[in-house]
């Protein structure tokens, strides 16, 4: 796992994953990716659906100033960069799988 600074969060080293920016699984196989860390890749994954990741959230900058995402980052940039907190699926998305 490459190491780096987080496009999300900018806390540094942290161990980098690909995000696709539009979900595979919405169609589209090669599109735009970003450079994240694990704790900012679960919590995306947490929050939205792939269907809103791909219609309302597919650039960093919309990530960025989505209002959960922005709370969460605004709290994890705090974190020492090596910190793995413990993730939690949000009760929206519990109650939408069921």
């Amino acid at each position: 796992m490459e190491k780096g600074i987080c496009e999300l969060c900018k806390r540094q080293p942290v161990d980098l994953t690909v995000h696709h920016l539009i979900p595979k699984e919405e169609g589209v196989r090669f599109s735009d990716t970003a450079q994240i860390c694990i704790p900012c890749h679960k919590q995306i994954h947490f929050l939205y659906t792939n269907t809103e990741l791909a219609e309302l959230y597919s650039t960093v900058d919309s990530l960025k100033h989505a209002p959960e995402m922005k709370k969460f980052i605004s709290w994890l940039r705090k974190q020492p960069a090596t910190s793995l907190p413990r993730m939690k699926k949000s009760n929206r998305l519990k109650r939408r799988r069921k």
